[in-house]
């Protein structure tokens, strides 16, 4: 027992991040990380970055950053927000937004409730249908948060029922959540100037294979970004540091090399779903960079120990209705081989 923590820390459920495993032969497709290496634009930045900048403090905006999201983005500076990495900026806009009630489907990024009791929110999950959609017609209630497309499952909502959600709660902030939607969802960037209450959140760790740098951003209009700021502020007046502002700068400019990786983590997607099932497995149609599946006669803790007895690490979720499911996130193609094997095997030996 820890004498030392307040009453209020000593209540905390935090939220569990992947497994980090150490050693050599290792397959890691449990954190979602992108499987290939940022934009060598990105590496030029990193490279020619001046040491003695580091006696200054970085921009309180974000700098570089800002602008670069701004542009690719077709938007004014004002309607853009930068922040270390999505779970600081979502965490921000939990605490800017919400102060009576947050909805969120049941099964869904597990830090939102985190956040929620951390800031005293009281939240109301929605559950979703049979076929793990979110029934967009019950997002009602209070704040709205919507990872699209969502995770553990995959599944992307499509721009008009964004918009159905966003008609209905006018008066209250809605959050899209975009880590995943490089992979083949629609983004609601394009929605921003219509709807005042929408903020989009994205980062740059899955689409542009930062996950080490820690880079975010938000869309909005500015009374949005406005209030993001406020909060920041009363936390860290400096949390993207001069290096991470210009080298993600650099990342983001480089479109093209950012929409090549993606295709090819589709491309890999597409061929392992295939293949999964052809192996019994049913796999939810998934607009990320992972897959979400079942086996009608494994359990998905035998699979998880026989993938894990051959070095390859994937997430596995304790939770009602989703405890026989693993998350698989899409790794390179030989990557990808390589498991379909094991799994193979697993099979198999059934």
């Amino acid at each position: 027992m820890n004498n030392f923590l307040s009453g209020k820390a000593a209540e905390l459920k935090p939220y569990t991040a992947g497994a980090q495993p150490a050693g050599g032969g290792i397959i890691k497709l449990n954190t979602n990380e992108n499987p290939y290496p940022p934009s060598p634009e990105a590496a030029k930045a990193l490279s020619r970055f001046n040491a003695a900048k580091l006696r200054l403090y970085p921009r309180t905006d974000g700098g570089e950053l800002k602008s670069a999201a701004a542009k690719i983005n077709d938007v004014p500076n004002s309607h853009v927000f930068c922040g270390n990495g999505s779970d600081e900026v979502l965490s921000f806009a939990f605490y800017a937004f919400f102060e009576d009630a947050v909805v969120f489907p049941d099964i869904t990024y597990s830090f939102y409730p985190v956040w929620a009791d951390f800031y005293g929110i009281n939240y109301k999950t929605v559950p979703l249908d049979e076929q793990f959609n979110i029934p967009v017609d019950l997002m009602l209630g209070g704040g709205i948060v919507i990872a699209n497309p969502n995770a553990p499952t995959g599944i992307a909502l499509k721009l008009n029922q964004i918009e159905t959600v966003l008609k209905r709660n006018r008066d209250n902030v809605v959050i899209i959540d975009e880590a995943y939607a490089v992979f083949g969802a629609q983004s609601a960037a394009p929605l921003i100037e219509k709807y005042p209450n929408l903020l989009v959140v994205t980062t740059l760790s899955k689409s542009h294979g930062l996950a080490g740098l820690r880079v975010a951003y938000a869309l909005g209009q500015p009374h949005l970004i406005d209030g993001l700021e406020r909060v920041k502020d009363s936390f860290n007046s400096y949390p993207l540091d001069a290096i991470a502002q210009v080298t993600a700068a650099a990342a983001l400019y480089d479109t093209g090399y950012c929409k090549n990786t993606a295709l090819k983590i589709i491309a890999a997607r597409e061929r392992t779903a295939e293949r999964l099932s052809g192996l019994g497995f049913k796999v939810l149609p998934s607009k990320a960079n992972f897959l979400f599946v079942s086996h009608a006669k494994l359990s998905a803790i035998e699979i998880k120990a026989y993938l894990e007895k051959n070095k390859i690490y994937v997430r596995y979720f304790n939770k009602p209705r989703i405890d026989n499911f693993l998350r698989i996130s899409i790794g390179t193609d030989g990557q990808m081989d390589t498991v379909i094997k094991i799994l193979r095997e697993c099979c198999e030996k059934q």
